[in-house]
């Protein structure tokens, strides 16, 4: 497809590999990222397509960012992500070209999936199951014409002529807190609809940041681990950008931030001057977001009768009761991971793992009865983005009014020498490893035409 990105792969293709990375240079490079997650990674490998050097620094001990993929005990060393899973909008998502330029497997999500939707304890009917389709089809093609007309405002506010409807509460969990990680009553709704997610979803059976480490970081060269980015000087005479570090001061010609806007709006990095106000205004108007997982292994998949990659919900009464969907027996394990988001999973995050852990099993009895309890084996996965400081939440969301946030923080500082990248940054692929990926590679195009 047209695109920024296909750079990017003509030069993946030719074989221009730099295979070392988190090793330490003692030249000055041109341009340094602050994080090595999408965003970062592909800055730094656009940065370096175009001839020039590039360091990456990152807080972390390992590359990624909320892209991890693990291989838990818990859950028989198969592969987990932790945060993102899916290659959302893959027929305009970099990485999904990427991934099939090197004949990693992929899978549609949305061809593999069945569903299981409950209704007061019982397996919805065929007639529940239309009422259903029909009614969300409908509220949310209705819902994105309102977006295009008028000011903007919440997204819940927009569903308040559906109140009556006995699958708006469904319907909002689902937009709001389930993919969006924020409850409709504080999201945008305009910033919604722009990032809504309409187009093919891909997953990676060995793990998307298992992909992401293995395709991206090669690509990004220089990469110090272990290496916070504590305070950026960015009007330093004769141009220069100046960030000091866990481990030193460096000095280059400038500067691309890709850390998460909970870390910038908690003040984990600091800068002399301060950010204009437009900048710091467009940080607070894009907070986290949280979506939290909790996987567990079942004992015998065979016994609950759910077939492989197995959506398991319920209906919502009203829209202030939580919502959990479950994820059963991703690509046929013998698994099953929740997701709970919003305020929900800020709460939870809040009380603990064994309140989240009983949170959802609850929810699982609530659905399948008492003795379904027993599928599930002790001991589970619990994801823990939101308290995470390097991190501070999953993704980030436009707080009503604020939909053109996204675009205002990533408007270029100081000539091009501070620039922002990330999720948030994107207008289109908000929230998605997409949407980061491309906004990396743009920043670093917008560098190499001003510095």
């Amino acid at each position: 497809m047209p695109g920024p990105h296909n750079g990017w792969v003509a030069w993946q293709a030719g074989g221009k590999l730099a295979k070392a990375f988190a090793v330490m240079n003692t030249s000055a490079p041109e341009i340094v990222i602050v994080g090595a997650g999408v965003a970062g990674l592909a800055a730094a490998a656009a940065v370096r397509a175009q001839g020039r050097s590039a360091l990456v620094l990152e807080a972390k001990g390992r590359v990624g960012g909320r892209a991890w993929t693990t291989r838990p005990a818990e859950l028989g060393r198969v592969p987990f992500d932790h945060g993102a899973s899916w290659l959302h909008e893959a027929e305009q998502n970099p990485l999904a070209d990427l991934a099939k330029a090197a004949g990693r497997r992929l899978l549609d999500t949305e061809r593999m999936r069945s569903r299981r939707l409950f209704v007061g304890g019982r397996l919805a009917t065929p007639a529940e199951e239309d009422a259903y389709r029909q009614a969300y089809d409908a509220i949310v093609a209705s819902v994105h014409a309102r977006a295009a007309q008028g000011p903007d405002i919440s997204l819940a506010e927009a569903l308040r002529p559906y109140a009556d409807n006995p699958w708006a509460p469904t319907i909002a969990a689902w937009e709001g807190a389930i993919i969006a990680a924020a409850d409709a009553e504080v999201l945008s709704l305009k910033d919604w609809a722009v990032n809504s997610l309409e187009g093919q979803n891909l997953a990676v059976p060995d793990g998307l940041g298992a992909l992401v480490a293995d395709l991206l970081a090669p690509q990004a060269g220089e990469i110090r681990l272990n290496c916070p980015v504590r305070l950026i000087r960015w009007q330093e005479p004769n141009g220069a950008v100046v960030l000091e570090t866990a481990r030193g001061t460096l000095h280059a010609r400038a500067a691309i931030v890709t850390v998460s806007t909970g870390v910038l709006a908690a003040g984990g990095i600091a800068f002399r001057p301060e950010l204009p106000a437009p900048t710091q205004e467009a940080i607070h108007a894009l907070p986290m977001g949280l979506l939290s997982k909790i996987a567990f292994r079942l004992r015998e998949p065979e016994q609950s009768g759910l077939p492989a990659s197995c959506a398991i919900f319920r209906q919502r009464h009203s829209f202030a009761e939580p919502a959990v969907i479950f994820h059963a027996r991703p690509f046929g394990r013998d698994s099953v991971v929740s997701f709970f988001g919003g305020r929900t999973a800020w709460d939870l995050a809040k009380a603990g793992p064994q309140a989240a852990e009983d949170f959802v099993r609850a929810e699982w009895r609530a659905i399948f009865g008492a003795g379904a309890d027993g599928w599930l084996a002790p001991g589970a996965v619990h994801t823990e983005w939101g308290t995470d400081p390097e991190v501070l939440g999953a993704y980030c969301y436009a707080r009503p009014g604020q939909a053109e946030a996204r675009a205002r923080l990533a408007e270029p500082l100081a000539e091009g020498r501070l620039i922002f990248a990330g999720e948030a940054c994107h207008t289109g692929l908000g929230g998605t490893v997409g949407g980061a990926y491309l906004s990396g590679w743009e920043a670093a195009q917008l560098v190499a035409s001003r510095v």
